[in-house]
């Protein structure tokens, strides 16, 4: 189906964003009359901006305040009228939108509405264009899309018809379903759009939150397939008000918007992307740094050996039972100190995992490759973390590790499995996005890679709100915590992490702090609450404080973890999960929090 998006989606004067919807691949907009007041070209001007970009102008909106009022307000709104429809034909194009009044002066008359819907209709097609009638969520009288339909099919006009808008159904908890008995042609148009689920006052919801498909909480997939039921066969448009989206970068934000576009009509069976290949888990995560000492020793004390050097690049391979971590030292390095820069992700078909992650519009990355490289398909998250498809030591594929020559030291299990000490994996990754990405980051982690996202989580910071947002495979296998700070230019700073599992998080801790490694120290207060909440025993919560260990229970198990001390912007993690554990410790995180920030100061 076509794709189009609104003008009030993007940031930036008119032509910026026209041009942004056409590189992302949009095939129409919908002009938003404030962008076309404040625009210094002309309606033919713009017309002829769009034609070259390859853009039709599916809809000019919004016509506000029209029906169901008293005669001589009428005719003034019918003067109103002609106007923008001369001016629609000068942009060349055939549909408006009239959303349902809020008006004081208003009236709640079914019958009036229609009339005046109906001379409206009239007037509209002197000038062949369409009426597109929308129920506003908090329209003063109509709010709901069964009652709109209810007046255009009184109104009985052939230029009259509906526009459907997914939020303004799904944020009142209409049933879409009754959408299917509406016949298709008589939709004329069709406004998407996702939200988090917020308990607020529907009008500011709608005009601050409102996020692409995919990104939020409400089914705009299966109100997308009631509307396709009903024959419509219009184009697919992106209607969003968002404060975030208003100064981010129209490029970016347009190619986001596409994005939800494709994995919402491949979810209802529209468009054809080629299929989900998720990822099995984590092959590895690349530290790249300026100081390799630091990290080489914090490594060491974790338990790591340096089994690997790259043949051709400054990365060595630090492995400790099926967690590996590569440390690079070349030209990425940036000043800044250690970053986490890339991940591994172990996937089933490697090709198909980067052809999928092409076709939904993520950035393939070049790569430098030396003779005898085994071949990496690797594309940027919206964060700019490269994400590396790949498989590991497994005979029917090629493995990145033949990269690495050995510098003779291998890892030998052994001794952890004897004592159960020891770390076997990465548990999750925790990666900060720039405070404008955060929704663009799930939507791409669910989208490209099929992972499942859980609900949105705040944290409070000692300096404001630290968001929260884990994807995940269903298994466990990979996991993902997405962040975001309290506001813009506060992601520079913060800190990444890697979150390593073992099965005696107490003697791993032990063996650490005897190795030379600093776990972060945790304030007293917090033990005495923790003994308070779950009833510790004094022998056990007295050694988490020694050591700096927090407690967390879900309804499947229980956590124990701590923390490394940061180097660059990086800090490790130490996670012990028992009787199936689901959660990332939350509840401790502003615990974690704090103590950072007092350790940085």
């Amino acid at each position: 189906m076509r794709t189009s998006i609104a003008t009030v989606s993007l940031s930036g004067p008119l032509t910026e964003k026209l041009t942004a919807a056409a590189r992302a691949g949009f095939d129409g907009v919908e002009i938003f009359e404030n962008d076309l007041l404040t625009s210094p070209l002309t309606p033919e001007e713009i017309r002829t901006r769009c034609a070259d970009l390859g853009l039709t102008i599916d809809l000019y909106q919004p016509m506000r305040d029209i029906e169901a009022v008293p005669d001589e307000e009428f005719a003034r709104n019918l003067r109103r009228a002609e106007h923008k429809f001369r001016l629609m034909r000068r942009l060349g194009t055939d549909t408006v939108l009239v959303c349902s009044s809020v008006s004081p002066n208003a009236v709640d008359d079914d019958a009036l509405a229609a009339a005046q819907l109906r001379q409206l209709a009239d007037l509209a097609s002197e000038y062949d264009i369409r009426v597109a009638y929308e129920a506003l969520a908090w329209g003063r009288h109509v709010n709901t899309y069964d009652h709109a339909w209810r007046i255009v099919e009184a109104a009985d006009h052939p230029a009259l018809g509906l526009c459907l808008d997914s939020f303004h159904i799904l944020a009142r908890g209409s049933d879409p379903k009754a959408i299917e008995d509406i016949p298709g042609e008589k939709i004329y148009f069709l406004q998407l759009a996702d939200a988090p689920q917020l308990a607020m006052d529907v009008l500011q919801w709608s005009r601050h939150y409102r996020c692409f498909p995919g990104q939020g909480g409400l089914d705009v997939a299966g109100f997308l397939g009631h509307v396709i039921r009903a024959g419509y066969d219009g184009p697919l448009s992106l209607e969003i008000f968002n404060d975030v989206f208003r100064q981010a970068d129209a490029a970016t934000t347009a190619v986001d918007a596409l994005r939800s576009l494709l994995v919402l009509q491949e979810s209802t069976g529209v468009h054809a992307s080629p299929a989900p290949v998720v990822p099995t888990g984590v092959a590895f995560a690349e530290l790249v740094t300026t100081d390799v000492e630091p990290t080489a020793e914090l490594l060491t004390a974790l338990g790591f050996i340096r089994t690997g050097r790259h043949h051709g690049k400054p990365v060595d391979l630090w492995e400790q039972g099926e967690a590996r971590i590569l440390v690079n030292t070349g030209p990425a390095a940036r000043r800044d100190g250690t970053v986490l820069a890339a991940l591994g992700l172990e996937s089933p078909d490697p090709a198909a995992a980067a052809q999928r992650a092409e076709a939904l519009l993520a950035p393939v990355l070049p790569r430098r490759r030396t003779p005898g490289d085994v071949p990496l398909s690797s594309v940027a998250a919206p964060d700019g973390t490269a994400l590396f498809f790949c498989a590991t030591r497994r005979p029917e594929l090629p493995s990145w590790t033949e990269d690495f020559e050995p510098t003779g030291q291998e890892f030998d299990p052994s001794g952890q499995e004897a004592d159960g000490h020891g770390i076997h994996h990465i548990d999750h990754l925790a990666l900060t996005q720039p405070w404008h990405q955060f929704d663009e980051a799930t939507l791409f982690h669910r989208g490209v890679l099929g992972l499942d996202a859980q609900d949105s989580v705040d944290v409070a910071d000692p300096y404001g709100l630290f968001r929260s947002r884990a994807v995940s495979t269903a298994d466990g296998s990979v996991r993902i915590a997405l962040g975001v700070g309290p506001g813009p230019g506060d992601d520079l700073g913060r800190p990444q992490h890697i979150a390593l599992a073992c099965d005696d998080l107490v003697t791993t801790a032990r063996r650490f702090c005897e190795a030379g490694g600093h776990l972060l120290p945790i304030p007293a207060n917090y033990y005495e609450d923790l003994a308070a909440r779950y009833g510790l025993p004094e022998e056990e919560w007295s050694v988490y404080r020694k050591l700096g260990i927090l407690y967390d229970r879900d309804a499947y198990g229980t956590l124990r973890h701590c923390y490394t001390r940061t180097v660059g912007r990086v800090f490790f993690e130490l996670v012990q999960r028992d009787g199936g554990y689901r959660g990332y410790g939350a509840p401790n995180a502003p615990v974690r929090l704090a103590a950072q920030r007092a350790v940085a100061f």
